[in-house]
């Protein structure tokens, strides 16, 4: 009987075939290191080649896993797509560029033995280390996003819903990647909101952090689409999921 992986670890890509390999290699080492057992789903769109070159890569380890379309169809889509694949008692997603390094995973890890549903990483924390920082006009742009998000959706306990390194236990993890619906960069937000109703546990832990100014938020539109996005999380009507007591914390 094949033996369960104990995490499962989703890269989200889009036509990321230049820093791919390096990706999923780094994050493969640190895996055999510290879970022999685990998975690595790389869900990736685009027409670049990225998703050949992890096949590549997944011929010679089964443990990694490749899925995709030459269309793009969003970052929640894709991590959506790779929760349903996901076998690991604790599935979580990290960003194909590295922004946060994987090894910043040991700092999450045990606040699930502590009983947490939900662990994220935070650049917005006494203890977080951002090393580049973001240029000035997007640091102002996400202030702005911030106060907007909090004054639309809530969420004020929580410094950084944007940082893309976030883990769940397998359990929560298919509960609100089944009922979250938003395919763009907002899929963040809706799912910490569907967290909090629900009642699941939240804590976030101060990360390593670089910015290496390759965005893909278009500034007018991406925006635009984002506040939609807010608008539609606050007022969605989504099922229901069994009932906990909210606790977030970020000490």
């Amino acid at each position: 009987m094949p033996v369960e992986p104990s995490i499962s670890v989703i890269v989200p890509a889009y036509n990321d075939a230049r820093r791919i390999e390096q990706t999923v290699v780094g994050i493969g080492r640190y895996l055999e290191q510290r879970f022999p057992s685990h998975e690595l789903i790389v869900w990736a769109d685009g027409d670049d080649g990225t998703r050949e070159r992890v096949a590549a890569l997944a011929a010679a380890d089964p443990r990694i896993v490749v899925g995709g379309t030459e269309v793009r169809r969003g970052k929640g889509r894709g991590i959506r797509e790779g929760v349903a694949l996901a076998h690991g008692n604790i599935v979580g997603f990290a960003d194909a560029d590295n922004k946060t390094p994987i090894e910043d995973l040991d700092l999450l890890l045990p606040w699930f033995d502590r009983g947490y549903d939900i662990v994220i990483g935070s650049r917005a924390l006494k203890d977080s280390r951002v090393e580049v920082a973001q240029p000035k006009y997007r640091q102002l742009g996400s202030i702005g996003f911030t106060i907007a998000m909090h004054a639309i959706v809530g969420l004020r306990e929580i410094h950084d819903t944007q940082c893309g390194f976030k883990f769940f236990t397998r359990e929560v993890a298919r509960d609100l990647f089944r009922r979250q619906k938003v395919d763009g960069y907002m899929f963040d937000v809706e799912v910490l909101y569907l967290a909090q109703r629900a009642g699941y546990r939240i804590k976030e832990v101060g990360i390593r952090w670089r910015d290496d100014g390759d965005s893909r938020l278009q500034l007018v539109a991406g925006n635009w689409q984002n506040m939609k996005d807010l608008f539609r999380v606050r007022f969605r009507t989504y099922e229901q999921a069994s009932s906990k007591q909210a606790l977030v914390t970020s000490d």
